[in-house]
């Protein structure tokens, strides 16, 4: 049996030079793409040194981390927005295209929600499935933005999702066109996350393609308190997608 290995690498994306750490399958194509996404206080080499990327590659899946812009080994790059505000959507879409992921399963802990939430909103045909794990910025967006979506051209998040009157018209008259969104999403969080837990479960909750995985006596960053429960619910979130 082949040894699965880790490798490393850098994409330039928007003129700044991201890192990543990849792991794939070692004796078969990948049955889905897997981008993990941190924290304020993390990097990919959380993933590594917790062996989600392994199991997710020994699994059958193909795991790319990536250190956002400002933290880890692109500690130098520039984010496209300030801490806590929603990044243009157009940023992970241009991080899958340079890593060649196609559709791809999102897990997006903590602060990377100012990245996956606009992300989901303005390009869900190429999120296979989401895994908010007490995300940042769900506040930001209005109930009805995680029941449908409105694609759009412009990835500003000012534009993410105009105000709709109740005849489906936007202030300037123009008709608008809502799509659901039908991404399956598996909600995760601690049950002693107090605030950013019960704040993002409850904003989340309203995308209508929704499971919750609580892990007991988990803090903030629950998939480090909760290790096996937190990869056992994983493993089988991505086993019902394949």
């Amino acid at each position: 049996m082949a040894a699965l290995q880790v490798t490393v690498g850098t994409i330039t994306v928007d003129g700044q030079t991201l890192f990543y750490r990849q792991a794939n399958p070692a004796q078969q194509a990948p049955k889905l793409s897997v981008l993990l996404l941190h924290g304020i206080r993390f990097s990919s080499e959380t993933w590594l040194n917790l062996q989600t990327l392994s199991k997710l590659a020994d699994s059958g899946y193909r795991a790319v981390a990536i250190d956002l812009p400002g933290f880890g080994h692109s500690k130098e790059a520039t984010a496209p927005a300030p801490v806590g505000q929603p990044a243009p959507g157009g940023f992970l879409k241009a991080v899958c295209e340079a890593l060649q992921l196609g559709q791809v399963v999102v897990i997006s802990p903590s602060l990377s929600g100012m990245y996956s939430l606009p992300f989901l909103f303005q390009h869900s045909q190429l999120v296979q499935a989401y895994v908010p794990v007490a995300p940042i910025c769900t506040e930001k967006f209005p109930a009805m933005q995680y029941a449908s979506i409105k694609p759009t051209p412009d990835s500003s998040p000012s534009r993410l999702q105009p105000p709709i009157s109740s005849a489906g018209l936007n202030p300037g008259g123009q008709q608008i066109t809502l799509t659901e969104i039908r991404t399956p999403t598996l909600i995760v969080y601690g049950d002693q996350d107090a605030e950013l837990g019960e704040v993002s479960l409850n904003n989340l909750k309203n995308l209508p393609n929704h499971k919750v995985l609580l892990l007991k006596g988990a803090g903030h960053a629950c998939y480090l308190d909760k290790p096996e429960e937190w990869h056992l619910g994983l493993l089988d979130f991505l086993k019902s997608l394949e």
